[in-house]
This record gives structure tokens, C-alpha cells and sequence, in this order.
């Protein structure tokens, strides 16, 4: 297969190389992920009880976390290491991807992509953390407080587990709203004032996600709805003015 001249001037890759060309970003992704899963399972133990200790600080005396399965406290803590592992990973897994699609991208779209690629990043990163730092203790207070008299609270590790991992990636991804939004106002999906309009949908449709992706009381409901429409009113405004700098970028005459 041979090479030709793009509408830029570049030559594009003939099919076999493309894919030689991403089986080699998927390796080094694999292998940033190995890598730091390496680093962080000697440290797994130590992990879960970091990440179990807004559940465990707020038990009675006396109370702990129990296993319920026999292989609970080996594969809990390895399947934590792995998904922080992945988690530290998404900064290369990022730019892999980011190196594989910016060739066949144009000087202006390199410019807007590579921005928004790293702010997703930061974004998730700030969900994990609001869920950790915010959501988790008034979450946790709220549940440990509110159960019958005499029952005693004894937690599965690998159920505590589930709950936090989803609630970590449901906060990650509700950050990503911004991104999302100046992509749709970007792509010509929709405009701003279009956005604006709907607006009250958009505040329903957030308490209804939160309720979906949260347990249920309102409490964790509204820390997830509330954050999700201001990211939405953020990105309305971020998109304002990156629809503006690119229609002035295309006025601008060529250099």
C-alpha cells in the first residue's frame, strides 16, 4: 500500500502501519499499567485501610470490618491495587492516545484537543477526591447513624469495596461534564443559548442521575446533583468562549 498526500501536506500511514502504530500504544499503556501496579500491591493492605477509613473512624468501639468470603482479604486489596494501578495509569494511557489520533489532526484542532485532554484528567482526578474528601464522610455518618438500636454493624470488605469504586468513578466521570459540554458546543451539536434554554431539564436530569448512581438517600443524591449542574453552567460559559476564539481564530488572515 503506498503512502499519499493529505488536504495538510502530511503523508498518511498505509493501513499496516497504523496498526503496527496502535499495537504499540496499547503495549506501553499494558505496560504503564504493570508498572505501577508493581509499585503500588506491596502496599495494598495499607491502601484499603486508607481508603476504608471514612467507613472504620466512624464504627462504634469495638466494631471492624469483617470478610465474609475466605479469599476476601487477599483478592480485595489486589483488586484495589489494580484499579489504582490503572488509575495512576490514565496520564500515559492518555497520551498514547493522544500520540496515536495527533497526526491525522489539524494545527487548530491540536491546539483545542490536547487542553481539554489534560483538563479530563484533572477533572476526574478532582471527582475521585470530592467523593473521598466530601461525599464519603457525610455518606458514611449518615448511614451509621441512622440504623435500629442494637444492631450491630459489621461491614463486608469486598462489598465496601464495590461501593466506593463506583462511587469514585460516578464523581470521575460527573466531572467530565465540562469537558463534555464545550465538545457538543464545539462539534455543532448544540449551542449555548440552546443549553441555557434547557436548563431545567438539565438541574432534573442531574438529581436523576444522582439518584441512580448514588445509594439512596438525598444527602449523597445532592452532593453528586448539585456539583454536576454547576459543571454544566462551567462548561456553558467555557464553551461561550471557546466558540469565540475559534470563530476569531478563523477570521484571522493566514501568516
Amino acid at each position: 500500500m503506498t503512502s499519499r498526500q493529505d488536504s495538510s501536506g502530511q503523508q498518511e500511514m498505509p493501513l499496516i502501519e497504523h496498526l503496527l502504530e496502535l499495537r504499540n500504544r496499547l503495549l506501553k499503556m499494558v505496560l504503564a499499567v504493570v508498572i505501577c501496579f508493581a509499585a503500588i500491591y506491596p502496599f495494598a493492605n495499607e491502601l484499603y485501610l486508607w481508603v476504608s477509613d471514612p467507613l472504620t473512624s466512624l464504627l462504634p468501639v469495638g466494631q471492624t470490618m469483617i470478610a465474609t468470603d475466605v479469599t476476601s482479604p487477599f483478592f480485595a486489596p489486589l483488586k484495589l491495587a489494580l484499579v489504582l494501578a490503572v488509575f495512576v495509569a490514565i496520564p500515559v494511557i492518555l497520551y498514547q492516545i493522544w500520540s496515536f489520533i495527533a497526526p491525522g489532526l489539524y494545527a487548530h484542532e491540536k491546539r483545542l484537543a490536547f487542553p481539554l485532554l489534560f483538563t479530563s484528567v484533572i477533572l476526574f482526578y478532582l471527582g475521585a477526591a470530592f467523593a473521598y474528601y466530601v461525599v464519603f464522610p457525610l455518606v458514611f455518618g449518615f448511614f451509621t447513624a441512622i440504623g435500629p438500636e442494637g444492631i450491630v454493624e459489621l461491614p463486608d470488605i469486598s462489598s465496601y469495596l464495590n461501593f466506593v469504586l463506583k462511587m469514585f468513578f460516578a464523581f470521575g466521570v460527573a466531572f467530565e461534564i465540562p469537558i463534555a459540554t464545550i465538545l457538543l458546543i464545539l462539534t455543532g451539536a448544540t449551542t449555548p443559548a440552546d443549553l441555557a434554554a434547557k436548563r431545567p431539564y438539565i438541574v432534573v436530569g442531574c438529581f436523576v442521575i444522582g439518584m441512580l448512581l448514588t445509594p439512596p438517600d438525598i444527602i449523597s443524591q445532592t452532593l453528586l446533583a448539585v456539583p454536576m449542574w454547576l459543571l454544566f453552567e462551567i462548561g456553558i460559559l467555557f464553551g461561550r468562549l471557546a466558540k469565540r476564539a475559534r470563530a476569531e481564530a478563523e477570521e484571522a488572515p493566514e501568516p
